[in-house]
């Protein structure tokens, strides 16, 4: 079980008893910011990207999206996600819940500056209805990233 997974690897940080399993999905933004009563921006999504080195994920402010020029200036090729039915053997989590924790081997994470602006973001655990908060730091922490990045724009969620 993917939620297992990213439980284990946040226990190694003494963070695993603050996951929150909630009641009904968190798999997308929406969604989670609704089940756990913040806003959208709040919500650190990961993206789960397909690159010629080999499977990454970017962790992003849940108002931003990834901007394809800024994808391409830093990895130096093209924006492509990983297909849906692909992602849990290839990340190590199922769509909805993909998250930067407990990842399969040799896959790099990314966060992304848009986070940085919040004192606590939600990135999700696993599942389609988990999440834990965390101030960047932390995430920084927990996650042992290959990098901070800076390849988003500003969606207009409402």
């Amino acid at each position: 079980m993917s939620i297992e997974q990213a439980r284990a690897h946040l226990a190694r940080f003494g963070a695993d008893g603050r996951i929150v399993e909630l009641d009904q999905s968190s798999a997308t933004v929406e969604k989670a910011a609704a089940a756990l009563g913040v806003e959208p921006a709040r919500i650190a999504k990961t993206i789960a990207v397909q690159t010629k080195a080999g499977p990454a994920v970017i962790v992003d402010a849940g108002d931003a999206r990834i901007n394809n020029r800024a994808f391409k200036d830093f990895f130096g090729e093209k924006l492509r996600m990983i297909p849906g039915e692909k992602t849990e053997s290839l990340v190590g989590h199922p769509p909805g819940g993909v998250c930067p924790f407990g990842v399969a081997e040799g896959v790099r994470i990314y966060l992304d500056e848009s986070l940085r602006r919040f004192e606590t973001v939600y990135p999700a655990c696993g599942s389609q209805n988990s999440a834990i908060g965390l101030s960047p730091a932390e995430l920084e922490e927990f996650t042992s990233p290959d990098g901070w990045v800076d390849l988003s724009t500003p969606l207009n969620r409402t």
